[in-house]
């Protein structure tokens, strides 16, 4: 079962109800920068580990939502692959199930579960590659600093670039499904505080194992992306 860490206990707690009603996801951003969107992005991947669970899950944006700054965070989490949040405030939406609410580091919500995100600099916000930007901060866990240097962005873009190559090399051999260990191992990681560090690890051992099959390595990658949410493979079926 899915557990994320509660800020205000430092104890884990499930992020889904036992009866498997809906879990309302509230992202509070109060603005719009870097950190404000890394928040959007951790809700996102919150909602993605419901999903996969078989957990409904509501979106919901607390913070600027229908003046401009609104608009242009709303078109900012777009180009990074978040899916749209819902505007809406306390006591709003569904009333079954629970909540959790998706903070900066050191603005606790007033009730709820609450998922701490902790920084990310420089304040400015640089999409000129809003996948490179998405892994840069997936390889940190969400309770880590992240500096986003020019180096950090160029790793990241070099990585995807060579996993979509991968990805759509592997395509075009016979699929295989998945391992039940290599799957076990991704499950565990996401289910863990939302761990994406974790994940991509296991997907930097399934691509340097020379025991799995290309059909294998094709598989995984597409099924860690239901969480990572990378377009990893976008390039299947393009012309060499």
């Amino acid at each position: 079962m899915l557990h994320i860490i509660d800020d205000r206990t430092a104890e884990p707690a499930p992020a889904a109800p036992v009866r498997r009603g809906p879990t309302r996801v509230e992202a509070h951003v109060p603005g719009r920068d870097t950190t404000g969107l890394r928040v959007l992005l951790v809700a996102d991947l919150l909602i993605r580990a419901l999903e996969l669970d078989g957990t409904p899950a509501w979106a919901v944006l607390s913070g600027p939502a229908d003046d401009e700054d609104g608009a242009r965070l709303r078109a900012d989490a777009a180009a990074l692959g978040v899916r749209p949040f819902e505007s809406g405030g306390a006591g709003s939406g569904p009333g079954a199930g629970q909540a959790v609410h998706v903070v900066r580091e050191g603005h606790a919500a007033s009730r709820g579960t609450t998922l701490a995100v902790a920084p990310a600099d420089p304040a400015a916000l640089d999409l000129a590659d809003p996948d490179a930007l998405r892994l840069a901060l997936l390889s940190h866990h969400h309770h880590t600093r992240v500096e986003l240097g020019a180096s950090a962005l160029d790793e990241a873009r070099d990585t995807l670039a060579r996993w979509r190559r991968a990805v759509a090399r592997w395509a075009r051999q016979p699929s295989r499904p998945v391992p039940g260990e290599v799957r076990d191992r991704l499950r565990d990681a996401w289910e863990d505080d939302l761990d994406a560090p974790g994940v991509l690890r296991v997907l930097r051992r399934v691509e340097d194992d020379p025991d799995l099959p290309d059909g294998v390595r094709f598989e995984t990658y597409a099924y860690a992306d239901r969480f990572l949410g990378l377009h990893l493979a976008r390039d299947v079926g393009a012309p060499e």
